[in-house]
C-alpha cells in the first residue's frame, strides 16, 4: 500500500485529503506544520507527499526543497488556495512538482497524485 505524507496547516483540508486517500487504499501520515512534516518524513518511508504552499510556520516551497534534498525522486503535489503557482517552475528542486489549486475535488487530487508519480518516474513532465 503506497504511503503518502500530507503536510497542511488546515485541519479540515488535511482530514479531507486523508479520507480520500484512505478510501483509495493509500496509507496516510498527517502533519500540521512544515516542521512536523519534515520530522515525520525523516522518521518514515513515503511514496509521495502532498504539501500546502502556505504553511503557518514555514514556506511549503522550502519544505518541498528539503524533501527533495532527502529524496530527489519523491513525487510531490503542491496545493494552494491563495494564488497561481507559476513561481514553482523557477527553482530546479521544484521540477516535476504537480500543482493543485484549492478548492479541489477528490478526483482532482487523485489525478494530481498520479501525475506526480508519473513525472517523478520520468514517464511524463509535470503539468500545472
Amino acid at each position: 500500500m503506497p504511503r503518502i505524507l500530507i503536510i497542511d496547516d488546515q485541519k479540515d483540508v488535511r482530514a479531507m485529503v486523508a479520507i480520500v486517500l484512505r478510501v483509495n487504499r493509500y496509507e496516510v501520515a498527517e502533519a500540521d506544520s512544515g516542521a512536523a512534516g519534515l520530522k515525520t518524513f525523516a522518521e518514515g518511508s513515503f511514496d509521495a507527499a502532498i504539501v500546502d504552499i502556505f504553511l503557518g510556520d514555514v514556506s511549503g516551497v522550502d519544505v518541498i526543497a528539503t524533501l527533495r534534498e532527502q529524496a530527489p525522486g519523491l513525487p510531490v503535489v503542491a496545493v494552494s488556495g491563495m494564488t497561481a503557482l507559476d513561481f514553482m517552475e523557477q527553482a530546479s528542486h521544484l521540477a516535476n512538482v504537480v500543482c493543485l489549486q484549492k478548492p479541489f475535488r477528490p478526483n482532482d487530487l487523485l489525478q494530481a497524485l498520479r501525475k506526480a508519480q508519473a513525472a517523478a518516474s520520468g514517464e511524463l513532465p509535470a503539468a500545472v
